[in-house]
């Protein structure tokens, strides 16, 4: 290895060998990732990798991130950009290691092959693909069960283990055999040391090479374009704002909240239910099993845990499923059990208690207004949770895990919740509101003209009783009236009629009652960590 560090013109052309060969295994390993992601829905490291990571961060350092590379998106780009860099970079610091290692002077004294290699070299290739593989299995093992084409979880599993094996000795391979085809030994010299002399690089070969990487770059690029007007940039963030708020969401517009770059496209035939853990009976059921348990349609509301009082991540369906109850009773569910833990098919993952798990409204469900759940709403199967925030629902659900412990849930782990239960929370949407936190209606109103201030109330699983305006900054209250009432899963929408008879400023804001009688609180509570609360509070300006 001294001898080689040597410094010399023959020497540099041979790290030049090893760059080559390195970024060219680089790039035939990332294609190979790309094919696998989209074709069969494995998880690739330079994705694998931020998801894990992720929840090991804290809620601090999780927005500083969002404000440094622009939003959730911008972060999530940033990941998969870096995860491809990290995949150069690690190609050319092994190329040159490479070349280290088979110009060394024991890999040179060698006459022996393995598979065309020295034993020096090959035992580094062998030894270097065994710590990556059994490194990124370890590392990814809280995500290396994801499959976004819906392979049953325990499949999922052994798939992208064996994915990870496949690349990593593919760029290995690779590797070796382009260093070999680049350099050639010239015929030793008389030497009283059987030591072979430096290999030479060869430029045509080189060039040729070059040539080839590039060309494997296009495939690479058709398939990330694909996947990027396929990614969940033109949707994730959608909300459900303006002044025709129904009291069903259409599930075009139905808010949509999403951790991940490519959303899961899930094939049914694949897609299987686990229920393991603590019970007597771990099942897997298929979607054909689920229409043996009793059907149930129920109206339900969720509610983002990051929603600001007043925004739109908030939505109202109609769902159809089965009770998870059900499903649990014929596992068979041990006495000891604590909670339950859900994966879907993106890696993501939450908990929530047996006995919340156990309620007659915690569904299992596949329908949504009517119709096929949508892709990005879950398809084929999502999970509705009445009472708990949005990331509860867990959405492409795969597996059911029955724990006699706590177990932590995606942004759990950040620090999010502990109670993840929405306060009962009130906003007004129509006359047209902009702005936020400090909000006004988009346009001036008249000094004795009506105008009907409209907006939404909802209290998790507690139902609505009454909701109140003020239009004096909370010295008089006025009821309002509750025009779709839904039940105690959804919202209510009310409406409340207006003459302002002077011109001036005013603050409008409403309050509500839950339905087991407790008001809304009163007292501004901050998104984060466990859900925005107080008063929407909105400007007018009467002329």
């Amino acid at each position: 290895m001294t001898n080689f560090l040597a410094s010399g013109a023959r020497r540099v052309p041979i790290l030049v060998a090893g760059i080559i060969a390195g970024l060219f295994a680089a790039v035939v390993m990332t294609l190979a990732m790309a094919a696998s992601r989209f074709w069969l829905g494995i998880m690739p490291p330079p994705e694998a990798v931020p998801d894990r990571i992720a929840p090991t961060l804290d809620i601090a350092t999780f927005f500083s991130l969002f404000g440094k590379y622009g939003g959730y998106d911008g972060l999530k780009q940033f990941g998969i950009t870096s995860g491809l860099r990290g995949v150069a970079a690690t190609g050319v610091v092994l190329g040159i290691i490479y070349a280290f290692v088979v110009e060394s002077r024991r890999s040179r004294r060698s006459s022996r092959r393995i598979l065309g290699l020295s034993p020096v070299a090959f035992a580094f290739l062998a030894l270097a693909v065994l710590a990556a593989w059994a490194g990124f299995v370890i590392f990814l093992w809280p995500v290396i069960a994801a499959n976004y084409r819906g392979v049953p979880y325990t499949w999922a599993r052994v798939l992208t283990i064996a994915a990870l094996f496949a690349w990593i000795t593919l760029f290995a391979v690779t590797l070796a055999a382009t260093y070999h085809f680049l350099t050639r030994r010239p015929a030793p010299e008389t030497s009283p040391e059987p030591v072979k002399p430096l290999s030479r690089i060869l430029p045509r070969r080189s060039a040729l090479a070059l040539v080839a990487g590039a060309a494997l770059t296009w495939p690479i690029y058709r398939i990330l374009r694909s996947m990027y007007y396929d990614a969940t940039f033109f949707y994730d963030g959608r909300q459900n704002t303006g002044t025709d708020i129904t009291p069903i969401t259409s599930n075009e517009r139905f808010y949509s909240v999403t951790k991940n770059v490519v959303d899961p496209d899930v094939d049914r035939g694949l897609w299987r239910l686990e229920i393991v853990g603590n019970v007597r009976n771990s099942l897997s059921l298929s979607y054909g099993d689920l229409m043996d348990f009793e059907q149930v349609d129920q109206e339900t509301t969720l509610c983002c845990i990051s929603n600001r009082i007043g925004a739109g991540f908030i939505s109202n369906a109609n769902w159809k499923g089965v009770r998870l109850r059900d499903v649990l009773e014929q596992a068979g569910v041990k006495d000891n059990s604590y909670e339950v833990f859900i994966s879907g098919a993106d890696a993501y993952h939450d908990s929530f208690s047996l006995d919340k798990a156990m309620e007659e409204s915690t569904l299992v469900v596949y329908e949504m207004n009517g119709e096929p759940l949508p892709r990005i709403h879950g398809y084929p199967v999502r999970l509705i949770v009445p009472g708990l925030y949005g990331e509860k629902n867990v959405k492409w659900v795969t597996r059911i895990e029955v724990t006699t412990s706590d177990k932590q849930g995606f942004y759990e782990q950040q620090g999010w919740g502990p109670t993840f239960t929405p306060p009962t929370r009130s906003d007004i949407f129509s006359p047209r509101v902009t702005g936020g936190p400090r909000y006004v209606f988009r346009e001036p109103l008249a000094t004795g003209k009506p105008v009907e201030v409209k907006g939404r109330a909802f209290a998790g699983d507690r139902g609505i009783a009454s909701v109140e305006c003020t239009v004096d900054d909370g010295k008089t209250w006025a009821p309002a009236e509750i025009y779709y009432p839904g039940t105690r899963l959804t919202w209510s929408l009310w409406r409340f009629e207006w003459t302002p008879q002077q011109p001036g400023e005013y603050v409008v804001y409403t309050r509500a009652v839950d339905g087991n009688g407790d008001p809304q609180p009163g007292d501004d509570q901050y998104y984060i960590p466990d859900g925005a609360g107080g008063y929407h509070r909105v400007k007018a300006t009467v002329e």
